[in-house]
C-alpha cells in the first residue's frame, strides 16, 4: 500500500502545483479574486486546474478502493497513468484546449477501469 500513498501524495502536490500556477497568473495579469475570467493564459490554467479537481474526486476513492480490493501494486501502476495523464493534459489544454482529448482520458481511464474491476471482483466476491 506504500506505492498507493505515494500517488496519493504526488496526485495532490500535482494539484497544489496547478493551484500555485493559477496564482502566479493570478497575480502576472492582476486578475483580483474571486474572478475566475481574465486573459486566456490565466484561464486556461485556471481550467486545468479545476478539471484536476473535479478527476481527483473520482480518481482518489477508485485508487484506494482498488488497491483494497484488487491490488495495490496494480493500483499504483493506473495512478502513474493518472499522474502522467494530468500533466499532458494540462501541456495540451494550455497550448489549445481542443487538443487535450488525449491528457482527459490518460486521467479519467484509470479511474473508470479501476472502479468497474473494483464493482466486478465486489459483486464476485458475495455471490
Amino acid at each position: 500500500m506504500d506505492f498507493v500513498a505515494v500517488v496519493t501524495v504526488l496526485a495532490l502536490f500535482q494539484f497544489g502545483w496547478f493551484g500555485m500556477q493559477v496564482g502566479s497568473l493570478r497575480a502576472k495579469h492582476q486578475v483580483k479574486a474571486p474572478a475566475t475570467s481574465g486573459p486566456a493564459e490565466f484561464e486556461r490554467m485556471f481550467r486545468v486546474h479545476y478539471n484536476t479537481m473535479e478527476q481527483l474526486i473520482l480518481f482518489l476513492p477508485a485508487l484506494w478502493v482498488y488497491a483494497y480490493v484488487v491490488n495495490p501494486l496494480w493500483a499504483a501502476g493506473f495512478g502513474v497513468v493518472y499522474l502522467v495523464g494530468r500533466f499532458v493534459y494540462r501541456a495540451a489544454y494550455i497550448k489549445d484546449p481542443a487538443g487535450r482529448s488525449t491528457g482527459f482520458m490518460l486521467s479519467f481511464l484509470p479511474s473508470t477501469v479501476m472502479l468497474i474491476w473494483v464493482l466486478v471482483a465486489a459483486v464476485r466476491n458475495l455471490l
